[in-house]
């Protein structure tokens, strides 16, 4: 693999006997959360909950090909202007670098460009924080063109809040010809204006990309598909549920953000139909702001479904909390995580229970509300596959109507134009007739009752 710096680009030649061992220090500045009286919280439960977010941490480092040399907790109890942490825990980790020869630190928090650049100073070492690090990994990961625009846009915007005037390169220019002209733009200006230049270049692209894309769900509307999305924090095992869904091939790896690019493959519904099973990117705590807005193009594949499938890892020790987190960029997608109408909650890897832990999580699962069901599954053994097939017919017939007509057997454009515009339940000849059972999406609902005189059937 080609050596890579953290600003998205190929390293340059080192001098000779320079190190380059790729090897990473991965800090946890956390918050020192104080349970009062009544707070049934205990010190362990608050720990474990630090140590699942710093085991995450390392696991982005790791997503990138970093050697986590160690990765520690370093407990604060107030964020300091100037570095973050405290002035003590600097001199630690700085201790610590040298003694592991890291050449990276992976601070897992959100760093203000001062922040970063007074930590480097302090450390002797490249600082990263964990929009800095996720936006590495989207720029490793994604494969299409949109993918690439997307993940240029965000760390472009990153980048211009990075463009701090201390920088010591980044001197006065001349501007002018000659001995003419006066003191030019800084140098700082013209970073930040090239910047500016290719974001507004990226943004328009992306509107073609957006365009295309509508022009694509226009098409799928005016064949009887519906729309079903996966969404979820990542690793929960999307990839691996659309694979056993439409058996696909899409890659599929237990590591943080595996897969980036959204996919659309047909999903056969029990009954004959079918619906379009969207993949989309994981979701995580603290996802970067400039990340969701560059994704929105992607993510309107989620916006336009009919059906979501909110998939978690229900085995996760911090299970809730990532529930958490992906409602919260559900809400800031506009969409409301409680419509039960709209999405199903899907319990995924229960194959890592026992028999005796699966029956407690069935009982769980049971006392849910019947409007907020949770569908258990194994993307991994099939398990619960075809009860959450079910439940997706089962929401996506809700939304559409049921109709009895019938038809001359030998009217083929007619019968060719309901296989193709509508769901065919059932089909029956009667004396050189088609008696049939269709159901049809609302905006063809008009059309098969005044062409072929069908009626709604009666709920039973």
């Amino acid at each position: 693999m080609e050596p890579r710096n953290f600003d998205g680009e190929a390293d340059r030649p080192r001098a000779a006997g320079a190190k380059q061992t790729g090897r990473v220090l991965v800090i946890g500045p956390y918050l020192r959360v104080r349970a009062g009286g009544a707070d049934a919280q205990s010190e362990t439960h608050i720990q474990r909950n630090a140590e699942a977010r710093l085991d995450e941490a390392a696991g982005l480092a790791r997503a990138i090909d970093l050697v986590v040399a160690d990765a520690i907790i370093a407990p604060i109890s107030q964020i300091r202007p100037a570095t973050y942490i405290g002035k003590g825990k600097v001199e630690e980790i700085a201790a610590l670098a040298k003694s592991l020869d890291v050449e990276l630190v992976v601070m897992d928090c959100a760093l203000a460009p001062i922040q970063q650049r007074n930590l480097e100073k302090e450390l002797q070492a490249k600082v990263l924080d964990r929009t800095g690090l996720i936006l590495e990994i989207f720029g490793r990961r994604a494969k299409t063109k949109e993918g690439s625009l997307q993940v240029e846009l965000a760390h472009l915007n990153y980048q211009r809040s990075r463009l701090v005037r201390s920088w010591t390169h980044l001197e006065r220019q001349r501007g002018g010809f000659g001995f003419m002209g006066g003191p030019g733009e800084t140098q700082i200006e013209a970073d930040r204006r090239l910047i500016q230049e290719r974001i507004s270049k990226l943004e328009g692209e992306l509107k073609k990309v957006q365009a295309t894309r509508r022009l694509h769900r226009a098409g799928r509307q005016r064949v009887p598909y519906r729309v079903v999305a996966l969404v979820g924090y990542t690793n929960a095992g999307k990839s691996t549920l659309f694979n056993r869904l439409t058996r696909a091939d899409v890659q599929a790896a237990d590591m943080l953000f595996a897969t980036l690019d959204p996919t659309l493959r047909a999903l056969n519904l029990p009954h004959g139909g079918k619906a379009m099973l969207s993949d989309t990117v994981g979701f995580i705590s603290n996802l970067p702001t400039q990340l969701v807005a560059a994704f929105r193009a992607t993510l309107e594949e989620v916006l336009e479904a009919d059906v979501i499938l909110h998939v978690r890892d229900i085995s996760h020790d911090d299970a809730e909390a990532q529930q958490s987190d992906v409602d919260a960029v559900l809400r800031q997608l506009g969409i409301n995580p409680d419509d039960s109408g709209r999405i199903i909650e899907v319990w995924n890897k229960i194959d890592r229970y026992d028999s005796e832990q699966r029956e407690e999580l069935l009982n769980i699962a049971a006392r849910r509300p019947e409007d907020h069901p949770a569908m258990l599954v194994s993307a991994v053994s099939g398990e619960g596959v075809d009860a959450l097939l079910t439940a997706i017919e089962e929401r996506l017939a809700a939304k559409r109507t049921t109709l009895d007509l019938s038809i001359d057997a030998a009217d083929g454009a007619g019968i060719s134009w309901l296989h193709r515009n509508a769901e065919v339940l059932a089909k029956e000849l009667h004396d050189g007739r088609f008696d049939m059972t269709v159901r049809v999406d609302e905006t063809k609902r008009d059309i098969v009752v005044s062409r072929f005189d069908a009626v709604p059937r009666l709920s039973a």
